[in-house]
């Protein structure tokens, strides 16, 4: 198998990033995909994959994106938001945060991003170990990547790409270095029938040196639409109860500026 190992540094964005305008993407503001969470036959959730809006985060516009998921069997219940600031121009992250329920242990994390200073500050929410309410943890400053991503954000990126079949795509732009490489690797082409339709796709796994839906113990696969939209029409991955299965059931394609 061929690897490709893109650097990415910002005299390789578009031209229209270096000057500051919003980079191409396939996506855009009120784009909206809402999925039936499966495990096995039963219908056990839901989740959500959105583009907000773009807000403005220390002066800079960046696209305000967002993946849900809450699903859960009976006695235990799991809840996964992820939410990304990215620069419209750069497209690197800005602001990251993520929500976690597993079976009732609670988890927040909220982190700033500073790609022109190259580092970040984390700031989590956790239960104590004799427990109670959540506890703030704030922590240092940290060396950061160049143009830095995060698992939702990343999931986003790769829709820019070519995707094409058979080829691993690595980068290092996971914002916490020792997290790096993050490897894309497109597996094959593949027609898949689910609630809002049949759609030809590109299954690709994402694999990330961290926690997470997209963590090297879960073992994800995404199924892209197969066109320049490059939508997400199914996900595999494991939670905590076992393997699920999002199948999207209905669409809205946003407006890009």
């Amino acid at each position: 198998m061929r690897r490709l190992l893109p650097t990415l540094c910002l005299a390789a964005l578009p031209l229209s990033a270096q000057n500051g305008d919003a980079a191409s993407v396939p996506f855009g503001v009120g784009e909206s995909m809402v999925y039936n969470v499966k495990y096995g036959p039963l219908t056990v959730g839901s989740g959500r994959m959105e583009v907000m809006g773009i807000d403005t985060v220390r002066g800079r516009p960046a696209w305000h994106l967002r993946l849900e998921v809450r699903a859960g069997i009976p006695g235990f219940r799991v809840v996964n938001v992820l939410e990304s600031w990215l620069d419209v121009a750069t497209l690197s992250s800005l602001r990251y945060r993520q929500e976690t329920n597993n079976g009732g242990k609670e988890e927040r994390r909220i982190a700033e991003l500073y790609p022109e200073r190259a580092v970040y500050q984390e700031t989590d929410w956790r239960v104590p170990k004799g427990g109670g309410p959540l506890q703030e943890i704030r922590k240092p400053d940290a060396e950061m990547s160049a143009q830095p991503l995060d698992q939702a954000s990343f999931l986003f990126f790769a829709r820019t790409l070519p995707l094409e079949a058979g080829q691993t795509y690595s980068y290092s732009r996971f914002y916490k270095p020792p997290n790096n490489p993050v490897t894309l690797t497109v597996l094959r082409r593949e027609s898949v029938n689910v609630p809002a339709g049949r759609f030809g796709t590109v299954v690709v796994r994402p694999v990330f040196k961290s926690n997470g839906i997209f963590g090297q113990g879960g073992k994800a696969s995404v199924w892209f639409t197969d066109d320049d939209r490059r939508m997400m029409v199914k996900m595999e991955t494991q939670v905590a109860f076992g393997s699920i299965t999002l199948q999207l059931s209905e669409f809205q394609g946003g407006a890009r500026p």
